[in-house]
């Protein structure tokens, strides 16, 4: 049930997106031309998906799990750091070079569009080049990454040296 639940509103989702243009990068790249022909519609269709989300949230807020039982998970953080600026800074550029955010795309992928296609493609190896980086500063903050047959090394912490040596 939840899967039927899952397609039906990503197909409501993709119908959406197509009705109020946001698959057409043509449009959204004129919403972005403001000194230019700007095309100021797509800013009725972004904060009609602004009232909605917001009315959403406010009921999402108030509950534990979602009507078909599964645990709500509501970011509670605020901070904006660095990776969040960067991580908007990387979204918008490629929205306003592409025309074509992440929903979008999976519309014209699903259309057989070369510019989703492209999109979707350049998309995924983002999102592994990410991966990779994320494993390796885990790896950087956890310590040394045991790998094949490398032995694990005892090292007593600095109390325990400090204890045998006598210098606590």
């Amino acid at each position: 049930m939840t899967n039927l639940i899952a397609l039906l509103s990503g197909l409501i989702f993709g119908l959406g997106l197509i009705l109020g243009g946001m698959a057409n990068p043509a449009k959204v790249l004129a919403f972005l031309d403001v000194a230019g022909a700007w095309d100021p519609s797509l800013a009725l269709v972004m904060a009609g998906a602004a009232g909605v989300a917001s009315l959403a949230f406010t009921a999402a807020r108030r509950r534990d799990r979602s009507y078909l039982g599964a645990k709500m998970q509501i970011p509670a953080s605020r901070l904006i750091d660095k990776r969040l600026v960067l991580g908007s800074l990387a979204f918008g550029i490629g929205w306003g070079m592409a025309g074509i955010c992440p929903g979008p795309a999976l519309v014209l992928l699903g259309s057989g569009s070369a510019k989703g296609m492209v999109f979707v493609g350049a998309m995924l190896l983002g999102m592994g080049v990410f991966a990779m980086l994320e494993k390796g500063r885990a790896g950087r903050r956890s310590g040394p990454v045991q790998t094949g047959d490398a032995q694990p090394v005892d090292r007593p912490d600095d109390s325990q040296a400090r204890r045998k040596t006598g210098n606590e």
